[in-house]
């Protein structure tokens, strides 16, 4: 699994269950429809569409701002990676360079012997 997709994942999953109850309108009853009657129960889900409507918008806001946060501590984690995997090659360079030296001294030093 990806390293960025856990601390996603954990941001967002506390909220789904608030997203989908704000995202589903609960219409009236039927049996408030024989009550109130059409023009009645007509404004009451339009009321109750308009709730709903607000607190997805308040919800899709707060996600917002908790994906900005997570996109921003990835981004800082992935420039940290980097760092770490430039230092990484530099010393497996520099490892390569001393392990080259050391065979042309261990060659250099059998021709002496040879001679």
């Amino acid at each position: 699994m990806a390293a960025w997709l856990v601390p996603a994942l954990k941001a967002v999953l506390p909220h789904v269950g608030t997203i989908i109850s704000a995202a589903i309108p609960v219409f009236t009853k039927k049996s408030q429809e024989a009550e109130a009657g059409p023009s009645g129960l007509l404004q009451k889900q339009i009321t109750e569409l308009q709730t709903a409507a607000a607190q997805n918008a308040e919800n899709i806001r707060e996600l917002a701002g908790q994906l900005q946060t997570t996109v921003t501590a990835l981004e800082q984690s992935a420039a940290l990676v980097e760092k770490r995997m430039r230092r990484l090659l530099l010393f497996s360079i520099l490892s390569a360079a001393v392990a080259l030296f050391a065979l042309g001294m261990t060659l250099w030093s059998m021709m002496a012997v040879a001679l």
